[in-house]
């Protein structure tokens, strides 16, 4: 029998953390006499984060005495008070090493059952003045974890905590703490966990997604519980050199380079909508560093890659105006997961301007596999003039047995035809969809412009698409996941104020940005940040893999070491620093 030693509450506050302005209910203190607890909260608390933090599955998070003790002697520190770790029911004992996922408890007037284990933060850090904090709960197996409130009631210090039911399959805190974070995600240890009823639904998503994980060479390459997309390893690190071997104006505004590896060996076959990154023009850093989707057949023995000429666009213009056939690109190995997914649904290919190469690269792959799926070509330009591959692709939908066509110019030229060239005037938009009766089950893939896929992916789970179903590619740089900090203006990637660094060189390929390491910062993270790069985490600690992304070309080294480790060809950004010169797929 365990003992309620606390009941601490606290409401969301502001605080000032690097400068910024971060939103939390990290503060909890400790409250006299009985407490209501309802089924999404105790009385007088709240969360900042409700994305990360609080709802029906973690209503209550609680944390042991034990802990206390055990991180009082492990940071040599005698200023915990209780609350001290965000936790709403401090108790005497209750370990994570005891308590299973499942296990229902009476404390004073209300039910609860354990649903998961405490997911830490970097809030946490802050609170304790100690940054590593929520790599340290894990690598010591002491996270805590949630309640969720089977019945409401009273509760208050001094109450009893009597287990009222085991949970099937005695899996722990600890267990199952473990058994996402940390390296080797047994296969039948995630079958026993996805067998227990109570397991909140994010931590049951992560293990479906180990256990469908790839494995190479009989072990697993990342972890796909932690990251929504580690994608396939690329087929080589760094650069090679390719020929310019052919060059081809698409549209008014559109060109593509075909080009053929020097060295004449085969390129390995890339995954239909994977892009690569090009250095253009001179071999020494800083060169012209950009994404670009391959737009031919995945199985060529040459990467085709289509390039928009954009309006004060250095690369784009270069590619128009400088570059030649026969001239030298250094290329990237295909990478990505915005990938055709196999099977028999439907597959609704949707895209806007140049956001058709990679939506094309799929169109390619179907027809060379002789798919009978049913095919929807969607897709949207401003005219004739502006939309590149309409011959080729109206070729490749004849080759496919069940196929479908919606082509929309919204400002269609006085030659354009109606019928012919075009099917509707107008964008490419919810109402075009709406009225297309698109199959509900099918993989729809959505690329264009930023608005473009935000409406249309909302519009699509409206009418019943699960999102599962709906993927998304984004060129350029993607959005911002920096939670609990306050909102601010989107600022254009830039090198920062300040003297240069004098380390090595950094490249944010997506960004078309390149800048000087130096000594000031403790992570590329924070490099990314001072230049305004887009950037995603919430761990800050190599525990979360949210910041996980695609490390191009180069190497790293952590501090702290990541709990486990990221994709082949990925690196953590919150806790790496560059050894050499490094392009990163920001």
């Amino acid at each position: 029998m365990g003992r309620l030693l606390s009941v601490n509450v606290g409401l969301p506050r502001d605080t000032t953390w690097q400068g910024r302005t971060v939103h939390t209910g990290i503060w909890k203190t400790p409250v006299r006499g009985p407490r209501m607890v309802r089924r999404l909260n105790i009385e007088g608390d709240g969360q900042g984060d409700l994305a990360g933090h609080g709802g029906e599955h973690r209503a209550v998070l609680v944390y042991q005495h034990d802990s206390y003790r055990y991180w009082q002697n492990q940071l040599s520190r005698s200023d915990f008070a209780y609350g001290q770790f965000g936790e709403n029911f401090t108790v005497d004992g209750l370990s994570d090493a005891e308590v299973c996922i499942g296990d229902r408890y009476r404390i004073g007037k209300a039910l609860f059952e354990v649903t998961q284990p405490r997911v830490t933060c970097y809030r946490l850090g802050i609170r304790m003045n100690e940054p590593d904090m929520a790599a340290l709960l894990v690598k010591h197996g002491r996270p805590g974890f949630y309640l969720r409130v089977l019945e409401e009631g009273a509760v208050e210090a001094g109450d009893a905590i009597m287990l009222v039911d085991a949970g099937p399959e005695r899996m722990s805190v600890s267990e199952i703490d473990a058994l996402l974070y940390m390296p080797g995600h047994r296969r039948d240890q995630l079958e026993r966990a996805l067998r227990i009823p109570a397991l909140s639904a994010g931590w049951r998503k992560s293990f479906e997604a180990l256990l469908k994980q790839e494995r190479k060479d009989g072990a697993a390459t990342g972890n796909a519980g932690l990251t929504t997309a580690p994608g396939s390893a690329p087929a080589w690190q760094g650069f090679r050199p390719f020929r310019v071997s052919g060059k081809v104006r698409e549209s008014s505004n559109v060109t593509s380079l075909m080009l053929e590896p020097t060295d004449g060996k085969l390129i390995a076959a890339a995954l239909p909508g994977q892009f690569v990154v090009l250095r253009l023009g001179a071999t020494a850093a800083p060169a012209l560093m950009r994404s670009y989707s391959l737009s031919g057949e995945p199985g060529a023995s040459f990467f085709r890659v289509s390039v928009k000429r954009e309006a004060h666009g250095a690369a784009s213009a270069y590619i128009d105006d400088e570059l030649k056939v026969g001239d030298i690109v250094q290329a990237s190995a295909a990478r990505g997961s915005f990938t055709l997914r196999p099977g028999n649904r439907p597959v609704v290919l949707v895209s806007a301007g140049i956001g058709v190469t990679p939506v094309l690269a799929m169109l390619h792959a179907l027809v060379a596999e002789a798919s009978t799926r049913d095919v929807w070509w969607l897709y949207g330009a401003r005219n004739g003039s502006e939309h590149p591959f309409a011959s080729e692709t109206r070729e490749l939908l004849g080759a496919l047995p069940r196929h479908h066509s919606q082509i929309c110019y919204s400002a269609p030229a006085s030659e354009d035809r109606l019928h012919i060239d075009f099917d509707v005037r107008g964008h490419l938009d919810v109402r075009v969809i709406e009225q297309l009766n698109l199959p509900r089950d099918g993989d729809f893939y959505i690329c264009g412009p930023t608005g473009f896929m935000s409406d249309l992916s909302a519009g699509l789970a409206s009418f019943g698409v699960a999102k599962d179903r709906i993927r998304t590619e984004i060129f350029g740089t993607g959005p911002s996941m920096t939670p609990g900090i306050a909102a601010s203006p989107r600022q254009t990637p830039d090198v920062p104020a300040g003297l240069p660094g004098s380390g090595p060189m950094v490249s944010f390929a997506r960004s078309g940005l390149n800048v000087r390491w130096g000594s000031s910062f403790k992570s590329l993270l924070e490099l990314a940040e001072a230049c305004d790069v887009p950037v995603r985490w919430s761990c800050r600690t190599g525990v979360c893999h949210n910041c996980e992304t695609g490390l191009v070309a180069g190497t790293v080294s952590y501090h702290p070491e990541p709990i486990d480790a990221p994709a082949d060809g990925n690196l953590l950004i919150c806790c790496s620093r560059p050894e050499g010169n490094v392009v990163i797929d920001l």
